[in-house]
């Protein structure tokens, strides 16, 4: 998978990711406390969709048709996506875009800014220097917001736990190195030892479900909390593309979470699918 998401932004699963993560947020906020957002693998928080289809020696297909632009001018989406659809629009909106065909979408940290309240902070890190330049850029006069370049698997050491003692960390890396699901891993372990009752999200692709079992395998050695497994398929076993799918792992998740999480993902199914055989899954991966 290419580094530079902006080949990837506003597919299926960003769609997937960035309509779970929305109401996640919301439900930390069903406390009054605040909460601190951190997000390991921020990238640069907003894309230009036209330049999806430009490569870095060749052009290629773009995905968000497939994704966002399926959802664009639909008048029948669910409550539990009518708040991610407005937000995806707003950002379009405010980029200068005024056709119903989508051009601009934001990355995880704008649509959580766009939700937090005074109370909550956001801790974002970029490794990629020129991602972390247009990110700074992007959240300059966003005062609660702590922008950092550097490995985001170390910011779970450096700011966990919160002095608000509540957390909600995206674990969203790009899955270049064959060492990622073990970098998880050990990531997960320094947070949950710094912060056991964190919520802690993991975005991960589908595309061999062998290592996803040996990843959830690996998770369940840690001892987790609860943990719960959501999963959107948009082609099934026999479909010819590599990545068929993703999944989004929720250690902590709050409560009654999945009941919200699966109509939602068995719609999304139905509305993005690529070929036959997909579908919506929930799974504890650790019962509560």
């Amino acid at each position: 998978m290419n580094y530079r998401h902006h080949f990837h932004a506003g597919n299926f699963a960003d769609v997937m990711k960035h309509a779970l993560l929305a109401r996640l947020v919301r439900a930390l906020q069903k406390k009054e406390k605040g909460f601190l957002y951190l997000d390991t693998h921020a990238g640069r928080g907003g894309y230009d969709l036209a330049a999806a289809a430009s490569g870095d020696t060749m052009e290629r297909k773009p995905e968000w048709p497939e994704g966002i632009g399926r959802l664009a001018g639909r008048n029948d989406l669910p409550e539990v996506l009518s708040e991610y659809a407005a937000l995806a629009r707003r950002y379009d909106a405010q980029q200068g875009n005024s056709s119903a065909t989508p051009r601009y979408y934001p990355g995880s940290p704008w649509f959580v800014r766009e939700l937090v309240r005074a109370q909550d902070r956001l801790a974002i890190w970029e490794r990629q220097p020129a991602e972390c330049a247009a990110l700074r850029e992007a959240f300059q006069f966003s005062p609660r917001t702590l922008v950092h370049e550097g490995d985001g698997y170390g910011a779970l050491r450096a700011l966990l736990p919160p002095p608000e003692r509540r957390a909600l960390v995206l674990i969203d890396p790009p899955f270049e190195s064959q060492h990622e699901f073990a970098d998880i891993v050990r990531a997960l372990d320094e947070g949950l030892r710094r912060l056991p009752g964190g919520v802690f999200a993991v975005w991960y692709p589908l595309t061999e479900r062998a290592r996803i079992d040996d990843f959830f395998a690996e998770l369940r050695m840690l001892r987790p909390p609860p943990t719960l497994a959501l999963e959107l398929m948009i082609a099934g076993p026999a479909a010819p593309m590599r990545m068929k799918g993703c999944g989004l792992v929720v250690i902590n998740p709050p409560w009654q979470f999945e009941q919200e999480a699966e109509p939602m993902l068995a719609w999304l199914a139905e509305a993005l699918a690529q070929a036959p055989g997909g579908g919506g899954r929930v799974e504890w991966v650790v019962p509560e």
